[in-house]
């Protein structure tokens, strides 16, 4: 598959200036056949920098990563890239960008870009939150950064009162609600997120996830759509029947919503043996996927169906190149499993 060009009379992005000549050493550490993949994981392209996320992804830093990885690697298509390894016939340098959760900025943002780059990605869609949903840390990051005054009344969740006097304790905020609910049982994570968003007399945006007929642009500009279950749970955290039905029914919702197959699979949260273990990838392989990646650093792993993933969070073309290096020489962490 192929990203389709860009109409508009943009010019195409001129070449990254200052990146060091690292080619010898990606095409020693990235020499095809069946090693050396680099994957970049992304989650959303946001229109301009947010003061409370100053590391996240901007347009501006994605077209910059974009021209630094065509310009030191063979980017091709994540299911095309998982084909030609189990074949043995992966290119010297190869890299894929893959994206998270379906935000609409994906669609609004980084396909634009990626169109006037020439170059395609693989969306991980959690079908639950399109069409008007929204993931309950977003839910809570919306909260804190809308809230007014300088506490944020957390009691329900058992945190007190966070103070929000600027934006670092706004930050603090959301980093403490976050890391206290993230590994509860969803139903209790959920039920606690509804609760404190029902004692807000503020309004909370519901256009942040994707909607059906974004997927179905991304999939007709010949992007890749992969599945990450229903409602994103950390599938060890629940009873291996339910995290089957998960990760079935995402599936399913996608390929009938694009009338076409749905090969690749992305575990949610997706750290080994902490987010998914050896009973979830053969699910995945049971239901007949072609491949599935993790958020495991590396970019030594011999699993097709635990493939690392990792982005450079430099904006400096030397560091962002040699950081990619040094995860390529890297053995990413993976469950035990049978087959590759």
């Amino acid at each position: 598959m192929s990203a389709g060009a860009n109409t508009a009379a943009d010019a195409r992005p001129a070449p990254p200036r200052g990146g060091w000549p690292v080619r010898p050493l990606l095409r020693l550490l990235s020499p095809g056949g069946r090693r050396g993949l680099s994957i970049m994981i992304y989650h959303r392209v946001l229109a301009a920098p947010d003061p409370l996320f100053p590391g996240e992804i901007d347009r501006e830093a994605f077209s910059r990563h974009l021209g630094l990885l065509k310009s030191s690697f063979n980017v091709l298509a994540l299911q095309d890239a998982v084909r030609l390894a189990r074949a043995g016939r992966l290119p010297p340098r190869a890299a894929c960008i893959t994206f998270d959760d379906g935000y609409a900025d994906n669609a609004v943002e980084a396909l634009p870009i990626l169109q006037r780059f020439g170059l395609t990605a693989t969306f991980f869609v959690a079908t639950g939150f399109l069409d008007g949903g929204r993931m309950w840390n977003d839910t809570v990051i919306e909260l804190v950064r809308r809230a007014p005054g300088a506490l944020f009344d957390a009691r329900t969740a058992g945190l007190g009162r966070l103070p929000l006097g600027d934006v670092a304790a706004r930050r603090a905020a959301i980093g403490t609600l976050i890391g206290h609910l993230k590994y509860l049982p969803m139903e209790e994570r959920l039920a606690l997120v509804e609760r404190l968003a029902g004692e807000a007399d503020y309004a909370l945006p519901q256009d942040l996830m994707m909607s059906s007929g974004q997927v179905r642009q991304l999939h007709a500009a010949g992007m890749g759509v992969g599945a990450h279950t229903v409602n994103h749970p950390i599938l060890a955290a629940i009873p291996a029947r339910q995290a089957g039905d998960e990760i079935a029914a995402g599936k399913q919702r996608l390929e009938t919503l694009l009338g076409a197959p749905v090969p690749l699979f992305a575990y949610p949260n997706g750290k080994p043996d902490v987010d998914y273990r050896a009973e979830h990838v053969g699910i995945v392989r049971e239901l007949g996927f072609e491949g599935a990646v993790s958020t495991a650093w590396g970019g030594r792993c011999g699993d097709l169906y635990q493939l690392p993933r990792f982005t450079p969070w430099d904006l400096d073309a030397p560091r962002f190149q040699l950081r990619l290096a040094l995860n390529l020489a890297r053995r990413a962490q993976r469950v035990p499993s049978s087959g590759s």
